[in-house]
């Protein structure tokens, strides 16, 4: 979808213009303004004053193209397996002619296999979030037509990546989004890459005035921000082990895992510290088929230690794979640097 004059003069009027990073001098008379100058001399001969003669000069105002892009806030946060996370820009044209503004988002640093698909929208309300309205009005690849003003034009874009599954805790992805100027002369089409003119004409000349960005070059007619995408992730990590209990020789002293003796499994979930809150927290156990539960022994929300839970969770006969018996038990949120556990008990065969 093309965004219009109109579009973009709303957008501007609540964006902010951020130019720190390329020369902010304001855009001056616009481009294609022809200046006239006349100058007048009189004279005397003999004391009579003669007609006066005069002379005029024209020149056009030469297109001076500047442009600047500006990450807004702070580093994203994000968790793995995210999709559409959203960082916010805003692209300026600080021209003083009408451009179009090809703009591309692209991975500087970070692994690119945990971050995918780029797209690009207008952020028409200025919220630095996607709204459903924004979303369905669908991507864009470039800026139409966008204006000239004496502090510049500004436009609020969102670019969308989707997180890998695999991404990290702690993991960053860098990611840059240039603009790149070119001529505002056909509403509705990107018009051709706008270039230094080699030489001085009559016409209008173009002059290219931008600074350095993150990954251009000083007067390339482009400029270039990077925002950064921070992933916030659970540290997971799993152990299960098992004590005999009892044995229907020795009771509960030194008691070894001969048939009749109950053990106790215990399952815990520890999340590192500094790490995401693991939520919904599932626990599917499927039991060996040499052994059988033992009723109402399933406890959740335990500490490290498998003890001090809450009894809880379920049995299902047959449930698990190939028929085996099943425990399953939900345990509450996990915090960085907590562990919770389940336990449960059975009887050797």
């Amino acid at each position: 979808m093309k965004t219009t004059k109109q579009l973009l003069g709303a957008v501007s009027a609540f964006a902010l213009v951020a130019m720190s990073s390329a020369p902010a001098l304001a855009q001056g008379t616009s481009a294609g303004t022809t200046i006239r100058n006349e100058v007048t001399v009189s004279y005397n001969v003999g004391g009579v004053t003669q007609n006066a003669e005069t002379a005029t000069d024209e020149f056009t105002v030469d297109q001076r193209v500047n442009v600047n892009v500006n990450f807004v806030g702070n580093a994203t946060t994000v968790n793995p397996g995210q999709d559409d996370a959203v960082i916010a820009f805003d692209v300026t044209n600080l021209s003083n002619s009408t451009v179009d503004l090809d703009l591309a988002a692209a991975l500087r640093n970070g692994t690119s296999a945990n971050i995918s698909n780029f797209r690009i929208f207008l952020d028409t309300d200025g919220d630095r979030t996607l709204s459903a309205a924004e979303l369905q009005a669908g991507p864009v690849t470039y800026l139409d037509e966008v204006g000239s003003a004496a502090n510049g034009v500004t436009v609020a874009v969102i670019v969308l990546a989707d997180i890998g599954l695999n991404a990290e805790n702690t993991n960053t992805f860098d990611v840059t989004l240039t603009a790149n100027a070119h001529a505002g002369d056909t509403a509705g089409a990107l018009g051709a890459e706008l270039v230094e003119s080699a030489s001085n004409t009559v016409g209008i000349d173009t002059v290219l005035f931008d600074g350095q960005g993150d990954t251009d070059a000083p007067r390339d007619g482009a400029f270039s921000d990077t925002g950064t995408y921070t992933v916030a992730g659970a540290v997971v990590t799993v152990a299960k082990s098992s004590r005999v209990v009892s044995d229907p020789v020795n009771g509960s002293t030194n008691p070894k895992a001969i048939p009749g003796a109950t053990v106790e499994y215990c399952i815990t979930v520890a999340n590192a510290s500094g790490a995401a809150t693991a939520t919904d927290v599932d626990v599917t156990d499927d039991l060996p088929f040499d052994v059988s539960f033992v009723d109402a022994s399933i406890f959740v929300d335990g500490d490290a230690a498998c003890t001090n839970g809450t009894n809880g969770g379920t049995f299902t006969a047959g449930a698990g794979a190939n028929g085996a018996d099943r425990v399953a038990g939900d345990l509450s949120n996990v915090d960085g640097g907590q562990t919770r556990s389940l336990y449960f008990q059975v009887v050797i065969d």
